[in-house]
C-alpha cells in the first residue's frame, strides 16, 4: 500500500474530537503499517485521570482515519494492540472499510456550543441508538428537568475548585486571537461562544484564580453559563457492563459514528463531559437513567444550529474539503 497517499489526507485524519482539542493522536508510519498512539503532554491528567475521554479520543480518531482512507479507496483495517503508549496498528486490508460516512462529513463535522433551534427527532434518536446497540451500548434521552441545570452547576463548581483542574484547563485555553498556538489547538473564545468582554473577564479571574478562589470564584465561575438554556436534547452513551480500556477504544469509535449520525442528519453536538467527570454528579445521573455509574461514557447536548459554528483548530495543517465526485 501506498503510506504516502493516506499520509497526504493526515489533515481531515486530525479533524477527530479530542477534550480540550488537545490533539493527543500521534502516527508513526513503519515499512508494513501504520502505528497509532498519543503524546502524553497532550493529555490531561488532572481532568481525565483515569484516561477515559483520552481512549474516546484515540478510538475517535481511529474511526475518523478508516473513514477518511475509504473515502479515498486506501483499503486498511484496524488491529488493536496496546502497550504504554501505543493503541494498535493501521493495516492494510484487501476490503474497503466499510461505513456510510464520507471525508467531508469528517471535514464538515464540528462541536457546537451555541444555540440549538430544536433537538434531534425520533427518527434520528433511534438511528443513533442502533449504533450504539451494535456494539452493546446504547444512547439514552437525559431528562431535561431542572436537576440537571443543577447538576451542571454542581460538577463545573467542583471542577473549577480544583487547582490543578483550573490549571489545566488555563493551559489549553486560547481567549485571545494573539495567543501563540491559537491557530493551533486547544479551545478558542470564539469555540467557546465567548463575546470579546466575556473572553476579557474570563481570562482576568483565572489570572486571579490563587486569590478569587477562596473567595467563591468557582461557584460565580459554574453559575456564569447555563448551556441548557440555549436549547438542544441531552443525550448519555451507554457503555457495556465492565468496559475495559481497550473497549474504551472501541467505543470512541462508536462514538464517532454517532456524532456523525447526527452531523449528517444536520445536528451538531456540545459535550458536557463534566457530568461524569465529577463522581456525585455522575452518581445522580446514573440514578437518573437507572444505569450503573461506570457505564456512563459520554454525555452531550445536541440540537439543530442556528448558525454555523466556528472551526476549531488543528495541529496538523492543511486538510481543506475533500473534493467530491
Amino acid at each position: 500500500m501506498d503510506f504516502a497517499a493516506f499520509r497526504a489526507l493526515a489533515p481531515l485524519c486530525w479533524r477527530a474530537p479530542s477534550a480540550h482539542n488537545t490533539q493527543p493522536w500521534r502516527l508513526r508510519y513503519e515499512p508494513a503499517a501504520i502505528r497509532v498512539g498519543w503524546d502524553a503532554a497532550h493529555t490531561l491528567p488532572a481532568a481525565d485521570p483515569t484516561g477515559r475521554d483520552l481512549r474516546l479520543s484515540l478510538g475517535a480518531f481511529v474511526e475518523t482515519c478508516l473513514i477518511v482512507a475509504a473515502d479515498a479507496d486506501l483499503h486498511l483495517k484496524y488491529v488493536a494492540e496496546h502497550d504504554d503508549r501505543w493503541v494498535g496498528w493501521l493495516r492494510p486490508t484487501a476490503h474497503r472499510y466499510s461505513t456510510p460516512f464520507r471525508a467531508i462529513d469528517v471535514w464538515e463535522r464540528r462541536t457546537d456550543r451555541g444555540h440549538f433551534a430544536a433537538g434531534p427527532g425520533p427518527d434520528v434518536l433511534a438511528a443513533v441508538d442502533r449504533v450504539a446497540r451494535r456494539a452493546g451500548g446504547s444512547v439514552r434521552v437525559v431528562p431535561h428537568a431542572g436537576r440537571l441545570g443543577a447538576l451542571l452547576r454542581t460538577a463545573d463548581r467542583h471542577l473549577y475548585a480544583d487547582p490543578a483542574i483550573t490549571a489545566e484547563l488555563r493551559r489549553w485555553l486560547r481567549l485571545d486571537p494573539a495567543h501563540p498556538n491559537y491557530h493551533v489547538d486547544g479551545l478558542t473564545d470564539r469555540c467557546l461562544a465567548l463575546s470579546r468582554p466575556a473572553a476579557v473577564g474570563l481570562r482576568a479571574a483565572l489570572d486571579a484564580y490563587p486569590v478569587l478562589r477562596p473567595l467563591g470564584l468557582p461557584r460565580l465561575l459554574a453559575a456564569a453559563d447555563n448551556p441548557l438554556a440555549r436549547g438542544g436534547t441531552v443525550l448519555a452513551l451507554v457503555a457495556p457492563d465492565s468496559l475495559d480500556p481497550a473497549g474504551q477504544i472501541e467505543f470512541g469509535r462508536v462514538l464517532m459514528r454517532c456524532w456523525l449520525t447526527l452531523h449528517t442528519a444536520g445536528l451538531a453536538a456540545h459535550p458536557l463531559s463534566q457530568l461524569i467527570d465529577v463522581a456525585a454528579t455522575r452518581t445522580a445521573l446514573a440514578a437518573l437513567l437507572d444505569v450503573a455509574p461506570d457505564r456512563l461514557l459520554h454525555v452531550v447536548r445536541v440540537g439543530l444550529p442556528t448558525r454555523p459554528a466556528p472551526r476549531s483548530a488543528r495541529r496538523v495543517a492543511g486538510g481543506g474539503p475533500p473534493a467530491t465526485s
